[in-house]
C-alpha cells in the first residue's frame, strides 16, 4: 500500500489525493462522507481533494444526491497520465529558453553506470555516423546500441583493439623526465557521433571509469584525425605487407619513435652514425 501511495505522490498527486484514489479503487463508488469516514480524516479536506481530482478527469462524478465518486480503471488512469506527461515534456523541450554558449563546454562523467548511460543516450540519438575506437572489453558493452544504430541506417566506422594491439600503429608517448610507469591504469576509448558530439575516456579493472564529453569542434576534429590516421596506417601495412619490412627494415619503427620519443630516437641514430664511421 505504501509503495502505491509513494508512486502516486511521484506523479504529483498530494498525500490526500493519493489516499482517496486508493480508497475509491478498493471500495468502488462512494460519497464524500463515506470516503472521509473510511480514511478517518476531515470531510472538508476530502471534499476539496475530490473536487480537484474530478475536475482533472481522474474521478467519475455521478449525478443526483448524494454525489458519488468512482475511480477510472487503472489502464485508463495510466494512459491519461502518460499522455499528459508526454505533452508537457514535448512543450518544455520546444519552448524552454536556450542560451547558446560562445564555446561548447567540456564536462566529465565518472563511474561505469553514468558513462554508459550518457553514451547510450547519444547512440540512440545518432542519425548519420558513429566513429568508435575501443578495446574489445568495451566493445561488448555497446554492441547492442551500435547494432540498433546500424539497423536505423547509421553508418558505423570502428577500430577495436585486442590484447595484441594489432590495429593500433600509434605508439604511446612516454612521460618526460620520469621512469617508465609500467602498465597503463586502464583502456582508452573514444566515440564521435554525427561529427558533433564526442566522448573520450578510460576504463579498466583497477581504475574508475571516466569520460570527457563535449561538442567542441576542435576535440571532435582531433578524435576524427586520430582515428583516420590509425586506420589508414593499418590498411597501408596490410596492403604493402612484406614489402614494407624489406624496404625500411628496422628504420620503420624509428620513424615513429622519432616523434614519440625524440631523445631516445636521436641517441639511437647518433649511435648508428658512429658505428658506420667506425666501420
Amino acid at each position: 500500500m505504501e509503495q502505491l501511495l509513494q508512486h502516486l505522490r511521484n506523479l504529483s498527486f498530494t498525500e490526500m489525493e493519493a489516499k482517496i484514489m486508493v480508497e475509491l479503487a478498493g471500495k468502488g463508488p462512494s460519497s464524500g462522507y463515506e470516503v472521509a469516514k473510511g480514511l478517518g480524516v476531515s470531510r472538508s479536506n476530502v471534499y476539496a481533494a475530490l473536487q480537484r481530482l474530478s475536475q482533472h478527469g481522474f474521478l467519475r462524478r455521478s449525478a443526483g444526491e448524494p454525489v458519488r465518486y468512482s475511480m477510472l480503471k487503472p489502464e485508463e488512469l495510466t494512459q491519461m497520465i502518460s499522455g499528459q506527461v508526454k505533452e508537457s515534456l514535448s512543450f518544455i523541450e520546444m519552448r524552454m529558453p536556450r542560451v547558446e554558449p560562445d564555446q561548447q563546454p567540456f564536462y566529465s562523467v565518472e563511474g561505469d553506470r553514468n558513462v554508459m548511460e550518457t553514451l547510450t543516450r547519444e547512440l540512440e540519438r545518432a542519425e548519420h555516423e558513429i566513429v568508435v575506437d575501443v578495446w574489445r572489453e568495451e566493445a561488448s558493452l555497446v554492441r547492442h546500441g551500435l547494432e540498433e544504430a546500424e539497423q536505423r541506417g547509421v553508418k558505423l566506422l570502428w577500430s577495436c583493439l585486442g590484447a595484441d594491439e594489432a590495429v593500433s600503429r600509434l605508439l604511446p608517448w612516454p612521460s618526460l623526465g620520469q621512469e617508465e610507469r609500467g602498465a597503463r591504469p586502464g583502456r582508452r576509448f573514444s566515440f564521435v557521433i554525427d561529427r558533433r558530439w564526442c566522448m573520450l575516456g578510460m576504463r579498466g579493472e583497477d581504475c574508475t571509469t571516466q569520460g570527457l564529453v563535449t561538442e567542441h569542434p576542435v576535440m571532435v576534429e582531433l578524435l576524427l584525425h586520430h582515428f583516420t590516421q590509425e586506420m589508414v596506417l593499418f590498411e597501408l601495412e596490410q596492403d604493402i605487407g612484406e614489402e614494407l619490412t624489406e624496404r625500411y627494415g628496422p628504420r620503420y619503427e624509428r620513424i615513429y619513435r622519432k616523434y614519440v620519443g625524440p631523445d631516445s630516437a636521436q641517441a639511437e641514430e647518433q649511435k648508428e652514425l658512429t658505428q658506420q664511421k667506425d666501420a
